[in-house]
């Protein structure tokens, strides 16, 4: 990683985040996806940081997101399909989902870190940011922005300035982004595995539902 949050000054980190929000891949990654499907005990092995699971853990169908928190396909995708996922596939039993870090900028970095400080909340923590995504990662002073929207989670200014300091927490987002990338060939945002299945790009709520019904009824 080339940007490591914590060695930067509030300063810097304004200016370096400003101009950062291209969400083009970084040159490090690799573009190759891996060659057919991945084996879903592979996907599911432990990973630098532990899952969040949405969903019954037995549910027949496992869904892995890789987002970047800056990414607006992502929010998208979180806006509009995840409520009628949740409500059909993953409330029903039909699925679980789980959210992984894949931040393809600093700022989305400091989001992603700042939203695992609050444990198992960090999905709410990271629905809001993408519903409000443009009140931080498209303002002037984004850090500042970022640190308002999460006001409303409880965490406070010195909280907030004290986990981007966090040089541990960083690295394991960092390694879980790296693992995306080296073992499943994750170069871009949102990617989503379904029982193993890559796709990439923005998904529908009929396409999610097809798919899904067709590892349902594959047994």
């Amino acid at each position: 990683m080339s940007f490591p949050i914590f060695a930067l000054s509030r300063r810097r980190f304004l200016a370096f985040a400003a101009g950062a929000l291209a969400f083009a891949a970084s040159p490090a990654l690799a573009d190759k996806a891996p060659a057919g499907k991945i084996p879903v005990e592979e996907l599911m092995a432990p990973n630098a940081l532990p899952d969040i699971v949405e969903g019954d853990a037995k549910a027949p169908v496992t869904i892995v997101e890789y987002a970047s928190m800056t990414c607006s396909h992502c929010a998208a995708f979180h806006k509009e399909v995840y409520p009628a996922l949740k409500k059909d596939f993953i409330n029903t039993g039909k699925a679980k989902f789980i959210l992984r870090e894949f931040p393809l900028d600093p700022l989305a970095f400091a989001a992603f870190m700042v939203a695992r400080e609050l444990g198992d909340k960090r999905d709410a923590a990271v629905d809001l940011l993408f519903a409000q995504q443009k009140n931080w990662a498209f303002v002037d002073n984004p850090l500042d922005g970022l640190a308002n929207v999460l006001k409303q989670t409880g965490i406070g200014q010195d909280k907030f300035d004290a986990v981007l300091k966090d040089k541990a927490l960083y690295e394991k987002i960092a390694a879980v982004r790296t693992r995306a990338n080296e073992k499943f060939g994750v170069n871009s945002t949102p990617t989503f595995f379904v029982n193993g299945d890559r796709y990439t790009g923005e998904i529908t709520v009929d396409d999610l539902g097809k798919i899904i019904a067709a590892h349902t009824t594959a047994k």
